[in-house]
């Protein structure tokens, strides 16, 4: 089932939450600020997340604007509030559902397995959690859950750096311009180098790695990036894409 934060500031509603949802088969953590619920929600392990607007340190709205920021992790407001002008500006700033309170706890599940079915961070048959997976030598990636892990251990990647390291392992060997990285991964038609050199740093530090002693990723001077393998190149080397 889903591992789903509760964020939540009344003791009687967060424990109904926390009730209920592990009731449901699900992993609940809960936290009852806007900062604790940012600390949170930079964990790589978690579906979806339940978000009151009413917190005591910061206005859930903004919560959802920061988070959207950090994260594409699905986020179900749930709240008092009913004015349907701030509902669908809530849905248009990012969240994947609105939930108004009072709610039974059968319109949250139904909700909550609407949102993680659509969103794909549902139960999953094996086989089909199987076909998603990258495996690169030691080097494991779950698309799905966005869970990364080197050698059995998880990685804690950010937003970026996990969505650069799954574009680059779903091509082992393959040579990747700069150009197709800022269209593929930032979604940019032109930008900075600087910027993919900084995250492919940070990248290489937690894979355990250097540019001068790399592991996985091998800058190609003058033409990309190719992560592959460690050890000897394959028979007839790297393939460029996109130079």
């Amino acid at each position: 089932m889903a591992n789903v934060l509760v964020v939540e500031d009344e003791a009687s509603v967060r424990s109904a939450l926390i009730r209920h949802l592990t009731d449901a088969q699900h992993t609940v953590r809960s936290v009852g600020t806007a900062l604790e619920a940012l600390r949170e929600v930079s964990s790589p392990h978690l579906d979806v997340v339940i978000l009151d607007l009413g917190l005591p340190d910061l206005d859930g709205s903004e919560v959802l604007k920061m988070m959207r920021g950090m994260t594409d992790i699905p986020v179900i407001i749930a709240t008092a509030r009913d004015d349907e002008a701030e509902i669908v500006r809530l849905l248009n700033n990012g969240a994947d559902d609105y939930l108004t309170k009072p709610f039974s706890v059968e319109q949250l599940s139904a909700r909550l397995a609407a949102v993680l079915r659509r969103t794909g961070r549902g139960p999953l048959g094996r086989e089909q959690e199987d076909a998603a997976l990258v495996r690169v030598h030691d080097l494991r990636i779950d698309p799905l859950r966005r869970r990364a892990t080197l050698g059995g251990r998880p990685l804690e990647l950010s937003r970026r750096e996990f969505d650069l390291l799954t574009f680059l392992a779903r091509r082992p060997g393959l040579v990747v311009s700069r150009r197709d990285l800022l269209a593929e991964v930032w979604q940019q038609s032109y930008g900075d180098d600087q910027t993919i050199d900084v995250h492919l740093s940070w990248l290489r530090r937690k894979l355990g790695e250097t540019a001068a002693r790399p592991r996985y990723l091998h800058t190609v001077r003058g033409v990309g990036i190719k992560l592959e393998p460690p050890g000897p190149a394959g028979p007839g080397g790297a393939i460029a894409l996109g130079a």
